[in-house]
């Protein structure tokens, strides 16, 4: 099932409407440009949500990484049941 669609009308470079129309049949321009906008609206959002958490770990709330991310891994994947009780 397909999702309802709008018209909307954009100004574009002329050079990249011109690439548009040569790359993709008129029936798949619009498609085209919809997931083109789709993905940049994504890295856009991810942007945003790096810029505005930067800074929010701290290395003292997370003394358990202090050794590094490999060395608190290899911890948590180190088998135990050599050291269990029989």
């Amino acid at each position: 099932m397909s999702a309802a669609t709008k018209q909307a009308n954009f100004l574009l470079p002329e050079d990249l409407l011109e690439e548009l129309k040569i790359v993709a049949s008129k029936r798949q321009q619009s498609k085209v440009v919809a997931d083109a906008l789709r993905k940049e609206l994504k890295r856009l959002r991810l942007e945003k949500v790096l810029n505005t958490s930067f800074g929010a770990w701290k290395n003292n709330d997370h003394p358990e990484f202090k050794e590094g991310t490999d060395a608190y891994v290899r911890r948590l994947r180190k088998s135990t049941r050599l050291s269990r009780p029989r």
